[in-house]
């Protein structure tokens, strides 16, 4: 009489069910922490603009919509848009593909404030 060893058809279904229960309860977990992350990006690119506006305002007494300029870069895959430059501020907003819609703006000085930015040298988003 020959042993068989295994697993049974039951068995094998019930592993299945239980990885598929774990996989539907990661996934968003996982894409939600990917919007945090893009989001930061965002408000990090806004932040890194606002340091190379003043650097570029300290040699030659105006802001500039030229990123070449500005000697600046955005984080990898994000859109950034420098909407109006004086001698009196600058605004910009950034946006990412992967967090659409989520947008950042920010601004400084006498110019327009663009939506949603409301407070003078402060990132928001929506």
């Amino acid at each position: 009489m020959s042993l068989r060893r295994g697993f049974t058809l039951i068995e094998l279904l019930i592993v299945v069910v239980i990885i598929g229960i774990l996989a539907a309860v990661a996934v968003p977990k996982f894409t939600s922490t990917k919007g945090r992350a893009y989001a930061a990006s965002l408000k990090g690119d806004l932040r890194n603009l606002a340091s190379a506006q003043e650097s570029y305002f300290f040699q030659h007494s105006t802001y500039s919509t030229d990123t070449i300029a500005l000697n600046f870069h955005t984080s990898n895959g994000t859109q950034l848009t420098i909407i109006g430059a004086t001698s009196g501020g600058w605004s910009a907003i950034t946006t990412h593909p992967m967090s659409y819609p989520l947008t950042c703006a920010m601004f400084s000085g006498t110019i327009a404030p663009p939506a949603p930015a409301t407070d003078e040298g402060v990132v928001a988003c929506q």
